[in-house]
């Protein structure tokens, strides 16, 4: 695509639009940038560094996006707001900066693997780009997972040479705005309800993260997700895996061996779960489907599962923050939807007291019945949505770990997450787990995830102090 002297506006000057509108300067186009806020962050940095560009703030109207000739969308904006619908409407084209980045890449040297999903997205992609390192790659990580792809374009650009592997974090928005990517191996880990605010249902939800498989490379996909068995493509070469016994020697999957679980490509085993630095059964299905994008997109695996016994997690996501009195308290602050708290909780071993609440964004929570049925000592709940799953845990009245005077699993709403936390720790037992995994989002308490988080770590953190001073 020709920038040059085009008339490009960025809408939303977040993280990603700083980046798009720096990137664009630089091919040579006339940038405005429109955010629907009068005050939006990045705004005191961009006309710093760029005050020839134009500023367009405020509410949205019928005159913003008319003389553009081009607009480039943040990924929180959403294509059906009304004065970019307009836009469409009347020819103008709309890309995301992950199309441009796409476009760019056209006929030049590197592969990249693509990776989306409802769960397991960052965690995945840090595995991916480590095991690419370690196999001897030059590596970009980027995307959804804090870098923007134009920022990394424009640092190998001003390089004057192309890395070997781009590992792409990829968002159900960046893939609505997304046309002409062309991975070597790319996977759609999981589906479930998630950003139900943002779509019509779960049927359009999953059709977006589908179009991920729009390249011709190899599909891998997870094989106990229903949504995801119905995205094969034909004439496609597909890698399936999942937590369950490999049914051919080309699929990825899990074989309990003496207490252990096996992560194996068919009757192959690669590594043990006991190997991994981190904890549970879901992060050895996400070391599968990391092994499985490498696999396909052609690296050798002994650098992978080398790469795999390094690999440290990432932060807030089922992290140990300490143990006291006996009882271990984890943060998983990003665990923003249900299906990101079923899957902690079916990775614990040990009885749970579980934190959560929040903005639920429309969500079914009935999912959690079952998960905490199996393991829970307890639930608190938090935020806005913390009655609509308490409703939901209180109408199963399902027996959980059976005590003397109950049968089935206490659930309390509490005003702040640090009662909370006080709550949990009179509730729990030396052995327990106390889990902070919300299924909600954290933006009608907190000021995102990881502010969630450090409230979470601090009042731990005053917990063990009050037992020192005992």
């Amino acid at each position: 695509m020709e920038l040059n002297a085009k008339h490009c506006i960025v809408v939303g000057l977040g993280d990603t639009g700083l980046a798009t509108a720096r990137w664009l300067v630089g091919k040579g186009a006339r940038v405005t940038v429109a955010d629907s806020r009068l005050t939006p962050p990045n705004l005191s940095n961009l006309q710093a560094e760029f005050p020839q560009v134009q500023l367009r703030l405020g509410a949205f109207n019928v005159d913003t996006f008319a003389d553009a000739d081009l607009l480039v969308t943040s990924p929180g904006v959403p294509l059906a707001t009304p004065e970019i619908a307009a836009a469409i409407a009347h020819g103008i084209s709309v890309v995301g900066d992950v199309e441009l980045l796409a476009q760019t890449l056209v006929g030049k040297p590197g592969k990249v693997i693509a990776i989306t999903g409802s769960n397991g997205k960052s965690t995945v992609t840090t595995m991916v780009a480590q095991m690419c390192e370690v196999a001897g790659q030059s590596t970009v990580m980027a995307g959804n997972i804090g870098v923007p792809v134009l920022a990394a374009l424009a640092d190998w650009e001003a390089r004057g040479q192309w890395p070997d592997v781009w590992v792409l974090e990829l968002s159900s928005f960046q893939l609505e705005t997304t046309t002409s990517l062309t991975p070597a191996a790319a996977t759609v880990l999981n589906v479930s309800e998630d950003h139900l605010d943002r779509y019509a249902g779960m049927n359009e939800y999953a059709a977006t993260k589908a179009s991920i498989f729009a390249g011709l490379g190899v599909q891998v996909l997870n094989r106990e997700d229903g949504y995801c068995r119905g995205m094969v493509r034909p004439g496609r070469d597909v890698v399936w895996f999942g937590a369950d016994t490999p049914r051919n020697g080309n699929e990825y999957g899990l074989v309990e061996v003496e207490g252990d679980f096996s992560l194996r490509c068919g009757d192959f085993e690669l590594i043990k779960a006991s190997e991994l630095p981190v904890a549970g059964l879901h992060n050895a299905v996400n070391a599968l489907a990391s092994i499985a994008l490498c696999r396909a997109a052609g690296l050798p695996t002994a650098p992978l599962l080398a790469a795999l016994r390094n690999f440290k997690g990432l932060p807030h996501r089922v992290e140990f923050v300490a143990e006291v009195n006996g009882v271990a308290y984890y943060d998983d602050s990003k665990g923003t939807n249900v299906g990101a708290t079923e899957a902690a909780l079916k990775g614990m071993t040990r009885p749970v007291v579980l934190i959560a609440g929040g903005d639920g964004k429309g969500q079914d929570f009935s999912p959690l019945v079952e998960a905490c049925e199996r393991i829970c000592r307890a639930v608190l709940l938090i935020g806005r949505d913390g009655p609509a799953l308490a409703d939901v845990l209180n109408e199963a009245r399902s027996s959980f770990l059976p005590d003397d005077d109950d049968n089935y699993l206490p659930v309390m709403q509490l005003p702040t997450l640090e009662m909370a936390v006080s709550v949990a720790s009179n509730f729990a037992e030396p052995g327990d787990v106390v889990l902070l995994s919300p299924a909600c989002a954290s933006l009608d308490m907190f000021r995102n995830y990881h502010h969630r988080a450090e409230v979470f770590i601090a009042a731990v953190n005053q917990l063990e102090q009050g037992l020192e001073q005992h």
